[in-house]
């Protein structure tokens, strides 16, 4: 048995999972589910306990794990194709140049957002030609935060990431099953489980706006624990009445 098994940490991901996997049907018989793998702790811990669960629930279901390079130099590519064989995980590699033409003379503006799409779009393709009929993605509650504030700051709306989203007249479904989940609580996960530690070789890792934004998050929240909290639950009671729209 894993270390990592009925640590809190595990029993918490686990809980929260549950929670919005049943909220919002994510998973049904016969799915065949790709993850979208980013080389972080958070798709990693969405692979594991996704490929655990199919273990102990009724329902039947096939998950395989998608890696899509963005062709930086000094890509962990391989040895993310290793773990995951010696784990046990289905996994797909292919190498694109998205991160390449994303950082292009061309493209100095926002490069995060033209790789970030077409990262998206290639996903979607791949997980088609490989025959699943859904895609899930390892966003947490703090990426759903962040997203509300990155949109009203940078967009000037108000709007977030959608927990479970239907797409080509409900051929395909996009999945977030981490939704209810701290990343706190994952990075303590990582460590019992003892993931990998993959160098991410993108030159702007870690300066994007997105970092930023989850940088003002945690400064806020050392001031107040209640901060993610409050922002989290602001988008399922809202006042529309109070608002200009």
């Amino acid at each position: 048995m894993s270390r990592s098994r009925n640590t809190y940490s595990h029993k918490t991901i686990n809980r929260f999972l549950g929670k919005a996997l049943h909220r919002y049907r994510m998973i049904e018989e016969g799915d065949r589910i790709a993850v979208g793998l980013s080389g972080g702790k958070d798709s990693l811990c969405l692979m594991k306990l996704l490929q655990e669960r199919k273990r102990r629930v009724p329902i039947r279901y096939e998950v395989i794990g998608i890696y899509v390079d963005p062709g930086f130099d000094g890509s962990f590519a391989d040895a993310l194709e290793r773990y995951c064989q010696k784990q046990g995980y289905p996994f797909y590699l292919e190498r694109s140049d998205h991160g390449l033409r994303a950082h292009s003379p061309q493209n100095r503006e926002n490069p995060c957002f033209l790789c970030a799409r077409l990262r998206r779009k290639r996903l979607f393709e791949l997980a088609d030609a490989l025959g699943c009929n859904k895609l899930a993605l390892g966003h947490t509650k703090d990426d759903l935060i962040a997203t509300l504030l990155l949109n009203m700051f940078y967009a000037g709306e108000i709007s977030t990431m959608l927990p479970f989203q239907t797409f080509f007249e409900g051929k395909f479904t996009l999945i977030r099953p981490l939704m209810y989940v701290d990343e706190k609580v994952i990075r303590r996960f990582a460590k019992e489980a003892a993931f990998p530690v993959f160098r991410n070789p993108c030159p702007t890792a870690g300066n994007s706006r997105r970092s930023e934004i989850k940088s003002l998050l945690d400064e806020m929240s050392r001031r107040n624990r209640k901060i993610k909290g409050n922002l989290f639950h602001a988008m399922h009671r809202i006042r529309r009445d109070y608002l200009l729209a």
